[in-house]
């Protein structure tokens, strides 16, 4: 239970602690460390939003070492967003919707519709995941998300893809997709999928996942065909858009 001032208060400061405590672990793999450090992926100017202090504070802590990303500027959600964008200019906003997500929908869909800017949403639990994907959030996770995890979806809005976190529901089965496949990808196609959203090169992936690099040319020919994709990049953005990668 979480009801009433104190109530919120320890939440924030647990949240505050759980992944203060993220910082001391191993943050990102080489190969990750690797590619967002290239010149592939420019700094992402990143806005935080949360209406709790300490929550706000927690996020900024977390990431202020994220390779390519920087942490332009923190607010509550009872501002004037205009204003705001202009001062900070961000390329996403992390907005972290509290034990109360239902309470900043309709906020969360007009700031969309009105400023556009890429929304990764943190969600306390999935009872609200169907509404804030509704108000246009790009990207959804769980606020017990770890860094990286946060990190990689924030590089996903900020270039045009959809990030939904694997353990929340699902989009709805009459939700549309942009593409349809030329024939369903294989479990094995899926794993190489996911790890090329990653960035890894074939030969790591042959390595991750035990098998010979011939092979994994084989299957990324295979999920760029069936993708109707003429490049590794283009095949994830399509994959990401056909609802086929979740982080």
């Amino acid at each position: 239970m979480h009801d009433g001032p104190g109530g919120r208060i320890a939440d924030a400061r647990q949240f505050v602690i759980e992944h203060a405590e993220q910082r001391r672990r191993p943050r990102y793999t080489d190969h990750m460390s690797e590619t967002l450090n290239s010149t592939t992926f420019p700094g992402v100017r990143v806005l935080i939003l949360a209406d709790d202090p300490l929550a706000r504070a927690g996020l900024v802590a977390l990431l202020a070492n994220a390779p390519a990303l920087v942490i332009v500027g923190q607010s509550g959600s009872d501002v004037d967003f205009t204003a705001l964008l202009a001062a900070f200019q961000p390329d996403a906003v992390l907005w972290d919707l509290g034990w109360s997500p239902d309470q900043q929908v309709a906020t969360l869909g007009q700031f969309v519709t009105e400023h556009g800017a890429p929304v990764v949403a943190l969600l306390a639990t999935s009872t609200a995941a169907d509404a804030v994907r509704s108000a246009g959030a790009r990207g959804l996770l769980l606020r017990s998300s770890k860094s990286e995890q946060m990190a990689a979806a924030l590089y996903a809005v900020a270039q045009g893809l959809l990030v939904f976190e694997d353990t929340l529901p699902p989009m709805p089965a009459g939700a549309p997709t942009s593409i349809d496949l030329v024939e369903p990808l294989s479990s094995r196609e899926l794993e190489v999928l996911r790890l090329l959203a990653e960035g890894l090169s074939n030969k790591e992936i042959a390595r991750t996942l035990g098998i010979s690099e011939n092979t994994i040319k084989f299957h990324v020919n295979a999920i760029l065909g069936k993708l109707g994709a003429q490049s590794r990049t283009e095949a994830v953005v399509r994959a990401t858009r056909a609802g086929l990668l979740l982080l």
